[in-house]
């Protein structure tokens, strides 16, 4: 097996539990937000600046790698861990999210997907023996099964035809594998908000025996009271001696949310995206830094954090960079947003390791001014 998930503790009080998962690459433990490389990058970040973050793992997107630079010379370059300078754990998506929510003109078949490129409408196909080949030139330790993510709402029958491809694409996911060794494969459960066909997708695919499972339909507009009800039904179906990955969250409310459920890996473009347009995470809420208030602000952009933004930059200057257009302003509030999540998983495992998982939980929700209702921050 390429990848080990050892369980170190299950919280006293809820699902949330503590992990390490040991890769090829080195370990990171669990709960664990991974920063999003999307094209061999984490946006305006370099490799030593992610390490300063304490980032243990990132991902990278099989769709945009290969359109660009190609997974052949991703391959040629000794894989993407050489070709980006990280030594460290990484993983792939399998490319369906993105053919499902930028593709123009798809055509789903049973071979695979046919489609046009988000950008220049050349004709592309992609299938599950495609993505996998793509994944294995890439060499992350950790891969995602081709998937179809559908959209919220959907009905239940079109939730069941998808639910049913799914699970025959991951069977030629598994078939089409090349390096079981060095690389693990993750199965993804879809089936939306219906617990029988979470279950029904959930059991086949433990059935197929992947390394470990994520949790993929969820985070896309729909209800939070769905997003949890759906959480707490499907990850008691899944092993505990394998890693659970919720998909595309990024929020501290939803990670909190999701932890206390048993999700032990998470990741999205949030922290990145909105830093680009001059929004920072602080304990005490989202801040646009580019406001008129902070003009004349000489203090640090978030007192609790320890990141690099914070103890070398004020708010009033960090406003300015944004005014004035300077990139540097976008790559310090990236800095700041990144750490924050990591920070906030690091402090969630504390909790959990203390017993005090529900004491943090309600102290950031308090902090935020978060409800229960909400879901985002």
């Amino acid at each position: 097996m390429a990848i080990k998930y050892r369980l170190i503790k299950e919280s006293r009080e809820c699902m949330a539990r503590l992990g390490v998962v040991e890769t090829p690459h080195g370990n990171f433990e669990t709960p664990v937000f991974m920063a999003v490389g999307t094209q061999a990058t984490v946006k305006t970040l370099t490799r030593e600046e992610l390490l300063a973050l304490g980032a243990e793992i990132i991902l990278g997107n099989t769709y945009h790698l290969w359109v660009q630079p190609g997974n052949s010379v991703i391959r040629e370059a000794g894989g993407l861990h050489a070709f980006m300078n990280w030594e460290r754990p990484i993983l792939t998506d399998s490319g369906g999210f993105q053919v499902f929510s930028l593709a123009k003109l798809r055509d789903i078949k049973e071979e695979g997907v046919r489609f046009r490129h988000h950008k220049s409408g050349a004709r592309l196909f992609l299938s599950p023996e495609k993505a996998i080949e793509i994944q294995n030139d890439l060499g992350s330790d950790i891969m995602m099964a081709f998937d179809e993510c559908p959209p919220y709402p959907s009905s239940y029958d079109y939730l069941k035809e998808s639910a049913d491809r799914t699970l025959r694409w991951a069977e030629r996911c598994l078939k089409a594998h090349k390096n079981k060794d060095r690389q693990a494969l993750f199965g993804i459960v879809q089936g939306g908000e219906f617990e029988d066909l979470r279950k029904y997708s959930a059991e086949e695919l433990v059935r197929m025996d992947f390394d470990g499972y994520a949790i993929g339909g969820l985070s896309v507009g729909e209800p939070k009271e769905i997003q949890n009800r759906v959480l707490a039904f499907t990850t008691p179906l899944l092993p505990k001696n394998k890693p659970r990955y919720l998909m595309g969250v990024g929020s501290p409310g939803m990670i909190l949310d999701a932890v206390e459920r048993g999700v032990d890996m998470f990741d999205c473009v949030l922290p990145t995206r909105i830093a680009r347009h001059g929004t920072a995470m602080t304990v005490r809420g989202r801040v646009n830094i580019a406001n008129k208030e902070f003009e004349r602000d000489f203090s640090p952009l978030d007192p609790a954090c320890d990141c690099y933004t914070c103890k070398h930059y004020t708010r009033a200057y960090l406003r300015h960079l944004f005014k004035a257009g300077e990139i540097l302003g976008m790559r310090l509030v990236s800095i700041h947003n990144i750490r924050f999540l990591v920070e906030l998983t690091e402090n969630i495992r504390k909790a959990i390791r203390e017993d005090r998982f529900y004491e943090y939980k309600e102290k950031v929700y308090r902090d935020y001014g978060l409800h229960d209702s909400d879901k985002d921050f």
